[in-house]
């Protein structure tokens, strides 16, 4: 009778913010050793499927940069980054491409299909699927140019920057019932595949939807005040008033 009424309490509590978030979207960026521990992974997917069950409309991107570069030394590739960018020559984009969408996206796919019912089920995408993530190559002089880092004259390879984002396909999977579960691998003018940075994705693709929450699961700490204190939740005010 305790655990019930345990049950219960948590139940009016979270009510409000079920009203409150029926029918909004949630962007997941799923990552860190959430994706790696048991206990974890089946939290998450349980997690995800009981957002759905509750009107709420979660939409995952997930990364593996362990998993490529293990991969890649099983092929005999050494992973080379650059300022923090892994060097995407054509082979290492076969592999990143290989254990993104063939590998990491249906095991997570599958994980959340085993607690998700009848009515409720994951679907795995790459961004090449539907033109999801239309992209380009990264401007490397730009982009580290804007982080206040050295320009490299190294060629980063198949790196990419989105340009675009198919909203009206994931808003279909999202009125039909489905979860999507996307790979960050974007697709270029002539079809040709690039290596998107997961947290970058997640972030456009939630501008795009005009989600109401993005979330980062990550072993990283987070985004922290000037005092040194980790900021919970990060609002346009909180930014705004960080950068200036």
């Amino acid at each position: 009778m305790k655990e019930l009424i345990e049950k219960a309490n948590i139940l009016q509590e979270a009510l409000p913010y079920i009203k409150e978030f029926h029918g909004k979207v949630f962007v997941i960026k799923y990552g860190g050793s959430a994706m790696y521990e048991e206990d974890l992974r089946e939290s998450f997917a349980k997690d995800v499927v009981l957002l759905k069950y509750v009107g709420i409309n979660p939409v995952i991107v997930h990364g593996g940069g362990p998993q490529i570069s293990k991969t890649l030394e099983v092929f005999g590739i050494k992973p080379k980054f650059i300022n923090g960018i892994r060097k995407t020559d054509q082979m290492t984009m076969h592999i990143v491409e290989m254990v993104l969408s063939g590998d990491i996206n249906k095991d997570i796919v599958a994980l959340i299909n085993r607690f998700s019912g009848k009515k409720i089920y994951a679907v795995g995408l790459s961004g090449r699927d539907g033109r999801l993530l239309k992209a380009r190559k990264l401007d490397k002089e730009k982009y580290f140019s804007e982080l206040g880092l050295p320009v490299p004259e190294d060629d980063i390879g198949f790196v990419g920057e989105i340009t675009d984002v198919n909203e009206e396909l994931i808003h279909t999977l999202l009125e039909h019932n489905f979860i999507p579960v996307i790979a960050p691998i974007g697709v270029g003018e002539e079809g040709e595949a690039y290596n998107i940075n997961a947290d970058i994705a997640a972030s456009e693709i939630a501008a795009e939807l005009k989600a109401e929450k993005l979330i980062y699961l990550t072993d990283t700490q987070g985004v922290k005040d000037g005092k040194g204190n980790l900021i919970s939740t990060l609002t346009k005010q909180v930014v705004t008033s960080a950068i200036t």
